[in-house]
C-alpha cells in the first residue's frame, strides 16, 4: 500500500511539534547573532605581542642544552667501553 503525495494529501502538525520547531529556529538564530558579535569583538581586540626571551633566560637554556650534550657524551663513552669489554669477553669464550 503506497501513499503518494498529491494536492489532496494532508499534512498534520501538532502544537508541540510547531513549538519545538520554533524553539529550534530561535536557538539557531540567536547562536548566529552571538557568534557574529563575538567575531566582531575579536576583530577589535589588539593582537598580543609575542613573548620576548630575556638574555638571562636564553643563557640558562643554552647552559642546560650544553650540559645535556656533555652528559650524553659521557654516557656514550661509557657505553662504548661496555661494548668493548663485552666484545673481549665474547672473544675469550670462542
Amino acid at each position: 500500500m503506497k501513499k503518494e503525495i498529491s494536492e489532496e494529501s494532508k499534512f498534520e502538525l501538532s502544537l508541540k511539534t510547531i513549538g519545538g520547531m520554533a524553539f529550534m529556529i530561535f536557538s539557531l538564530v540567536s547562536m548566529w547573532f552571538m557568534l557574529q558579535a563575538d567575531i566582531a569583538e575579536a576583530k577589535t581586540l589588539p593582537i598580543p605581542p609575542e613573548p620576548e626571551v630575556t638574555k638571562m633566560e636564553f643563557e640558562m637554556k643554552d647552559k642546560m642544552v650544553r650540559q645535556t650534550i656533555m652528559t650524553t657524551q659521557e654516557d656514550v663513552k661509557e657505553i662504548k667501553e661496555d661494548i668493548k669489554y663485552l666484545r673481549e669477553k665474547i672473544d675469550e669464550l670462542k
